[in-house]
């Protein structure tokens, strides 16, 4: 044989061998990028769940449709209800770059995004882009509750 002969052959090798590795790096990066998605659900759901930190909000947001004491805290921009939307802000920032699916989100927070989108004063104050929540308005502007 010659040498170009030789040359054709340990490339054609040396492809056989970068597409066996290649299918089984995909499965690899899948497992992994499923695994990683879960951490961060887990850790949003500690945060948001086990931490007192956004308890008392919940409990204030989880009642009537535009009840007049959620008007009030929107009207005051209380820093309480900033931070819980800054949460929720963040979250949607995590959807668009797939660091988390919308669907995990939607397992995990689904009556509380519910609470958020049933106050028309709380909308009002998300569809407002001076406010800089955007992420979360388009988010919630987008799914089913």
């Amino acid at each position: 044989m010659s040498l170009e002969s030789w040359k054709t052959i340990s490339q054609i090798a040396s492809y056989c061998v970068a597409i066996i590795a290649a299918m089984f790096a995909v499965p690899t990066y899948v497992a992994n990028s499923r695994r990683e998605r879960a951490k961060w659900a887990i850790q949003l759901y500690e945060k948001f769940y086990e931490s007192d930190h956004y308890g008392s909000m919940r409990d204030k947001l989880d009642c009537a449709a535009d009840d007049p004491t959620v008007r009030e805290i929107v009207n005051s921009e209380d820093s309480a209800f900033t931070d819980y939307l800054n949460f929720f802000e963040t979250v949607a920032f995590l959807v668009t770059r797939k660091q988390v699916s919308k669907n995990d989100v939607l397992e995990l927070f689904h009556y509380y995004l519910r609470c958020l989108k049933r106050h028309r004063s709380v909308m009002n104050y998300l569809n407002n882009r001076e406010k800089g929540f955007e992420r979360l308005s388009e988010f919630l502007n987008k799914v089913q509750l």
